[in-house]
C-alpha cells in the first residue's frame, strides 16, 4: 500500500505542474516565482515578476482554480494575503 500512496504523491505533483502548462504565460511566471520564494504577497508577486498587478490578480485567480495555489491572511496586515504554491 505505501508504494500506490508514493506513486499518488508523485502524480498529484505531476498533475499540478500538468495543470500549470495549461494556463497563460503569466500563471506559469508566477507559479514559478512561487516555487523560488516561499510565500508572497500580490504587491510582492507584482515586483518580482515586474508583472501589473491586475495581471498577477489574474494569474493568482487562474491558479487558485487548478487547485495548486493556496492563500492566507497576512498575520502582520490583515488587508493583505499571502500566496505559497502547493505543488511539491
Amino acid at each position: 500500500m505505501s508504494t500506490t500512496e508514493t506513486a499518488g504523491t508523485d502524480a498529484d505533483s505531476e498533475e499540478g505542474w500538468e495543470a500549470v502548462r495549461e494556463l497563460p504565460p503569466s500563471a506559469k511566471l508566477v507559479a514559478k516565482t512561487l516555487e523560488y520564494n516561499d510565500a508572497l504577497t500580490q504587491s510582492q508577486l507584482a515586483d518580482e515578476t515586474l508583472l501589473p498587478s491586475r495581471t498577477v490578480r489574474y494569474a493568482l485567480n487562474r491558479l487558485e482554480e487548478v487547485g495548486v495555489v493556496d492563500s492566507r491572511f497576512s498575520f502582520s496586515d490583515a488587508r493583505k494575503r499571502i500566496y505559497s504554491l502547493n505543488i511539491e
